[in-house]
């Protein structure tokens, strides 16, 4: 599945009446100093951080504002606003505000494409999560801009053989299998599928996530064959890990039972789901 990229400050004070402490004692130092901006600036991430992994949100979200306003202000490495602005852009992502952080995002990623270096990497994973809220706003063009940009930026640092690689190519044909372009969908889980084998082995979780994909998108394209052994193959290799993978064996099974009810496989429909209920009820 997509790709997903936060940031946090490395010496992150242990706790919060501490980081609340340093806050202040920083908000006090640049009054005199402004050039102590940046240890107010870590302070605040440090801070923010802390009540983003309490849960408390919306203090979290004020204090990378006020991080991003000292910047705004005064100077401070480049590095340190690109994070705060990626950690509040995932803050709101994930707190269900998905539009409200896609320029927040927009602009963490042009902060890190023009850091370079591992930066650049940064910045393609984080257009994975703006990919997945465009697409989910029925926006494909915009998501498959940067899907494609992140694919570009990894295979030039990585090479074509990474897994991170291959998500962006299973990411790339869920976006075309939603936006109704099966066989740019099967082509995308193809790629994704070689990678990952060649990557991770012929038995792992992800393989037999991709063949599901794969499977799906033949179906799409009415070639039940493929699709079916596609789906077995899916299942085989989940089914070997049980019961550490006993959700994800349910779900491909279910979706295997649905397609040949479909076909009007009745008879193999339900000899595989008695196999499907007795495989979950050793689990």
């Amino acid at each position: 599945m997509p790709e997903s990229s936060s940031s946090s400050a490395s010496n992150a004070v242990p706790t919060l009446p501490a980081a609340l402490k340093e806050v202040e004692t920083q908000r006090a130092a640049i009054k005199d100093y402004p050039g102590k901006a940046p240890a107010l600036m870590r302070a605040l991430q440090a801070l923010g951080d802390l009540q983003r992994d309490a849960g408390s949100i919306q203090e979290a979200e004020a204090c990378y504002r006020e991080a991003l306003d000292v910047a705004a202000r005064l100077q401070v490495p480049a590095d340190a606003v690109a994070d705060v602005r990626t950690n509040l852009a995932t803050l709101l992502d994930f707190n269900g505000r998905e539009e409200e952080s896609l320029p927040i995002y927009e602009e963490a990623i042009t902060n890190h494409e023009a850091l370079g270096g591992e930066n650049e990497e940064v910045g393609a994973q984080l257009r994975n999560n703006v990919a997945m809220t465009y697409k989910g706003m029925g926006k494909f063009a915009l998501a498959e801009q940067h899907y494609l940009r992140s694919l570009e930026t990894l295979e030039n640092r990585r090479g074509r053989k990474s897994e991170s690689v291959a998500c962006v190519y299973n990411n790339l044909g869920s976006l075309y299998y939603a936006a109704g372009f099966p066989d740019q969908a099967k082509e995308m889980f193809e790629d994704a599928l070689k990678i990952r084998v060649e990557v991770l082995g012929d038995r792992h979780r992800d393989v037999a996530q991709s063949l599901c994909n794969l499977a799906t998108a033949c179906h799409e394209l009415k070639d039940n064959v493929a699709a079916q052994a596609n789906f077995e193959k899916s299942l085989a290799i989940l089914e070997a890990q049980l019961p550490a993978e006993a959700a994800s064996y349910e779900n491909v099974g279910l979706d295997y039972i649905s397609m040949l009810e479909i076909l009007g496989e009745d008879s193999k429909a339900a000899a595989f789901k008695k196999r499907l209920e007795k495989a979950l009820a050793g689990r």
